[in-house]
């Protein structure tokens, strides 16, 4: 299969679905799935995955190289956190640093990384799943990105620190960002852009 014939597709995944196309499992019948989005080509497949309660940016690709390439340690990958709380310059360092989280059974240390703390409300659709309002307390955002991710990465780090994640957004994936974008929105495209 050469080059130009692969597919590739931007996506705003939901919240509550998964990040996998079918399946046989008798317990996931109620659950949704990528392949309601969309009529998608056979052999696609999600690059890297968003957790079910997670939402945002997922590129899916026929080209098992892209994908390798996109999942491996040279991509940078932001996420956009809301946190239950107002996290402190202390807790954004450590992020920054590394904590420790438990990832399959043993303690991993997370590796240094960019984040900040956003000054305002990031502008992004309204989730379908509503979260609680201030009347539970304040709410901030940070900014985290990544170059590696572990099963629920960012969620396990928030809560290391101090401040769980409430609502938690991939907004970029190298140099493609979410935009504009709405949830459910998928976009077919001829390449990703260069990486």
């Amino acid at each position: 299969m050469s080059e130009n014939k692969h597919s590739h597709f931007i996506i705003y995944k939901p919240y509550g679905v998964l990040s996998q196309f079918t399946s046989n499992a008798s317990k996931q019948q109620s659950k949704k799935f990528l392949g309601d989005l969309y009529d998608f080509p056979d052999g696609i497949m999600a690059i890297g995955r968003l957790d079910e309660k997670s939402e945002g940016l997922l590129l899916l690709t026929t080209d098992g190289k892209m994908s390798d390439f996109v999942n491996s340690k040279k991509v940078e990958k932001e996420y956009y956190a809301q946190v239950d709380g107002d996290i402190s310059d202390e807790a954004i360092n450590q992020l920054k640093t590394g904590v420790d989280i438990g990832f399959d059974g043993k303690k991993y240390r997370t590796k240094p990384c960019k984040a900040f703390k956003l000054e305002s409300i990031p502008d992004l659709p309204t989730r379908s799943k509503k979260i609680r309002d201030d009347r539970h307390g304040p709410t901030s955002w940070v900014s985290i990105t990544l170059n590696e991710g572990k099963f629920r990465q960012v969620r396990k780090m928030t809560s290391a620190v101090g401040f769980p994640t409430l609502r938690l957004v991939r907004v970029r994936v190298a140099s493609i960002h979410l935009n504009k974008m709405q949830i459910g929105d998928v976009i077919e495209v001829n390449k990703f852009l260069s990486f």
